[in-house]
């Protein structure tokens, strides 16, 4: 079976120096790896060929046979790795607590303790009648969460 630290080792081989940082590597029982990277602007489908190349010129298919995938993580996946989490700093997201509570906000910071999320709540204002929309700031851990993702709009 591949070795997936190997595997890890390359792909840091070949991000070393670039912008593109690694989200997941996989390597499945039936020699299927499959390499997820990211950058903050997107992953061009060259740079991907690239680091196919580079992975496959590492292995030699005579001693053991694989099937090699490399993309990017997928727009509007959950995030799995920091790095995701910063970039997309500054943009609306869509999470699911621990406890089941889906929640859409602003991700306003993160970092490797946790992030905050700027959500629309009703609350009630003293001098008010009526509950008023006030935005608060949410801080979770990322153990808080079941998954955090990019809200996609096309408006």
């Amino acid at each position: 079976m591949i070795d997936k630290s190997k595997v890890k080792d390359l792909v840091g081989e070949w991000l070393n120096g670039k912008e593109y940082f690694l989200v997941d590597v996989n390597v499945d029982n039936q020699n299927k790896i499959t390499v997820e990277i990211d950058h903050k602007d997107g992953v061009w489908i060259e740079d991907c060929c690239e680091l196919s190349k580079f992975i496959e010129e590492h292995f030699d298919r005579d001693v053991e046979d694989f099937e090699l995938e490399v993309g990017s993580a997928g727009i509007g996946q959950p995030f799995k790795v920091l790095q995701q989490y910063i970039n997309s700093v500054g943009y609306d997201v869509e999470l699911l607590t621990q406890d089941g509570k889906k929640m859409e906000g602003f991700l306003k910071s993160a970092d490797e303790n946790g992030f905050v999320v700027v959500v629309e709540e009703k609350q009630k204002i003293e001098g008010k009648k009526r509950p008023q929309i006030v935005e608060v700031e949410k801080s979770f851990g990322y153990d808080d969460v079941k998954w955090v993702k990019n809200i996609i709009d096309f408006k």
